[in-house]
């Protein structure tokens, strides 16, 4: 049985379809492909890919109903590809539980930056969540609740722990501003991202070098944040 991770392409436009296998296949990666959202689907069901790279414009159906549909039974984290770049459209298939989202036109590198995460968050899906997340000299020890700089611990308050160990725990993935409300606070908060503001602002004094430039913490314009950690 192989064990090379395995990526399922869902994406109409063959031109796409094939530059993304010969990128995948020579790093090592098993591709399937599907160029309709209902063959997507049955060969995620079939296969249970470890990544999903998804194109919101499927000739069956919106690429947001597949993500939505995945999601009913698998973890997986699921890239969407799309030439859509509108702060509305990522917003929605975020929410409705992709993990990425990636412009067309897309780099190499970046694709490959994006599956190297995503690969990541599969694999701690299926096993144990790594406890200890590292971003520069920063330490998150997410089973004792301390987090460090270099071997100083820096005292958060109980939200603005929880809002990190959130971030933190998803490091890599683009976390819209209404799914940080939903889990670090309540739903009744989804659209106050005033709260979302002061305490990210509070945050970065704490954690960043420049919280200005910050380095861990990144604004996605719009949409939300991404912690970076290392690799």
């Amino acid at each position: 049985m192989s064990n090379e991770p395995h990526i399922l392409v869902i994406d109409d436009e063959l031109q796409i379809q094939r530059a993304i296998r010969t990128i995948l296949t020579e790093k090592g990666f098993k591709v399937t492909t599907a160029s309709s959202g209902n063959e997507g689907l049955t060969l995620a069901a079939a296969n249970e890919p470890d990544i999903v790279i998804l194109d919101l414009g499927l000739p069956d159906m919106d690429g947001v109903e597949v993500c939505k549909r995945l999601r009913e039974w698998t973890l997986c984290p699921i890239i969407i590809l799309s030439v859509r770049d509108s702060e509305r459209d990522k917003v929605t298939a975020l929410d409705k539980g992709a993990d990425d989202y990636l412009t067309k036109p897309f780099g190499i590198e970046e694709l490959l930056a994006r599956v190297r995460v995503a690969l990541r968050h599969s694999t701690n899906r299926q096993g144990p969540q790594n406890k200890l997340i590292r971003a520069g000299e920063l330490t998150i020890d997410l089973a004792w609740h301390i987090v460090k700089r270099s071997d100083e611990e820096i005292k958060l308050t109980a939200t603005e722990y929880k809002l990190l160990a959130y971030l933190a725990a998803n490091h890599g993935r683009v976390l819209t501003h209404q799914s940080i409300l939903t889990n670090v606070w309540d739903p009744a908060d989804a659209n106050h991202t005033e709260y979302l503001r002061v305490y990210m602002r509070q945050l970065r004094k704490k954690l960043e070098v420049d919280p200005e430039r910050p380095q861990f913490i990144l604004t996605e314009p719009g949409i939300g944040y991404r912690f970076i950690a290392d690799e």
